[in-house]
């Protein structure tokens, strides 16, 4: 009696190890499917966010629109900017998200264009954090001169998530996209260079956060906005 017992044990033991295994087993391979899944969406993401960035050429074409926007960052943005408010592309041209201590004289000597226009045909921005901010801060600035189609000069890598967060902020203005390609991005294909495979993967990140937020999170509705013109901080996501 006790030896058919300890055999019986001994069955239902293995069986037990068996079914153990089987489902580890079963874990594991549904682990893997799930990374390969999630891996390939990853890759066609970034390849479909890489056919939307400018290729590394200057935009050689002409670009017309009431008023001209350029968010700060990148070395080359302003002057091109400066550039297409003298020939006539825009009214005005507002330099969004300079900073607080900036001056108008440190602008004036660093951008020979500058003086010519800041009178006149320039405002600075400098409430903008990030690129949601300068959304904000550019829709309360098309409104206050009453634009309906703006140039938008940023890096061209920049320029998708750019013009994600000006639409959904200004749903009703035309948007005209003036991408400046960067001298990183001008040289050899990108995935050669570490840095530059770096910034778009990183960009490709902060890309896909803000499709995320903008298509979950409402716009402000009209009191909120009011609000929010009365002086509130603008997002920081």
């Amino acid at each position: 009696m006790t030896m058919s017992t300890e055999a019986d044990l001994g069955v239902r033991n293995d069986g037990g190890d068996r079914q153990a295994a089987n489902g580890a087993w079963r874990a594991v391979r549904t682990l893997v499917v799930v990374c390969l899944a999630a891996g390939a969406l990853a890759v066609a993401g970034f390849a479909g966010f890489l056919a939307l960035v400018p290729a590394g050429e200057r935009q050689t074409q002409a670009v017309r629109g009431e008023g001209i926007v350029v968010l700060t960052g990148g070395a080359e943005r302003l002057p091109d900017a400066l550039r297409l408010l003298a020939s006539g592309s825009g009214k005005r041209l507002l330099i969004s998200g300079v900073h607080p201590a900036t001056t108008e004289g440190e602008l004036a000597r660093a951008l020979p264009d500058f003086a010519a226009y800041a009178r006149c045909c320039v405002d600075l921005g400098r409430r903008a954090l990030n690129t949601a901010g300068n959304a904000i801060e550019t829709r309360r600035w098309a409104e206050r001169h009453h634009f309906r189609s703006l140039v938008v000069v940023t890096s061209g890598y920049h320029m998708p998530r750019t013009l994600m967060e000006l639409a959904r902020e200004m749903p009703n203005v035309d948007l005209v996209p003036y991408a400046v390609v960067t001298e990183r991005l001008r040289g050899e294909p990108w995935w050669r260079d570490w840095s530059t495979a770096k910034l778009l993967a990183g960009e490709y990140v902060k890309y896909v956060a803000a499709l995320v937020r903008v298509r979950l999170a409402p716009r402000l509705s009209a009191t909120e906005t009011a609000a929010t013109d009365r002086g509130a901080p603008p997002s920081r996501s």
